[in-house]
């Protein structure tokens, strides 16, 4: 899997509002500044996030961007499928769409079990755990092994 900038953009640009709860919203300016992201890509990107309901925006003198939701309740793989659509995708279609040949048809099997292990970390990863750098077990476990850091 190929991790986009943007949605590392926005997963990082969540974090920063997720400090915020309560308080006045959060410029585009503001976020892009704190983390080094470009502000018209940023504002694609949170119109996209406004879109999913993973924000919303305010208007006027104290205008900006807070969560729409608690940061509790938003995942990893909700503002992946915000910003960049399903988590595996094969030219375009889900696994489940895509038709194989006899010889081939494994391969579909093998893309539904890539997006059942993605599934399996981004869907249980909040922008809470984030932010307060509390990560889950399903993380922690997976990091642990050396051989996960390896480039290969």
């Amino acid at each position: 899997m190929r991790v986009s900038a943007k949605s590392d953009y926005a997963l990082r640009a969540l974090i920063e509002m997720s400090g915020r709860v309560g308080g006045p919203a959060v410029s585009a300016e503001e976020l892009g500044r704190l983390q080094d992201i470009p502000r018209n890509f940023l504002q694609a990107i949170l119109a996209d996030l406004r879109r999913a309901g993973v924000v919303l925006s305010q208007r006027g003198q104290s205008g900006g961007w807070r969560l729409a939701r608690p940061a509790s309740e938003v995942s990893v793989a909700d503002v992946i499928r915000a910003v960049d659509g399903p988590l595996v995708s094969v030219y375009g279609l889900r696994p489940e769409s895509v038709e194989y040949n006899e010889r081939a048809e494994p391969l579909q099997q093998v893309w539904i079990a890539a997006r059942r292990s993605l599934r399996d970390v981004f869907e249980h990863v909040s922008i809470q755990q984030l932010a307060d750098q509390q990560l889950p077990d399903c993380v922690s476990q997976r990091t642990a092994d050396e051989d996960a850091w390896a480039p290969h």
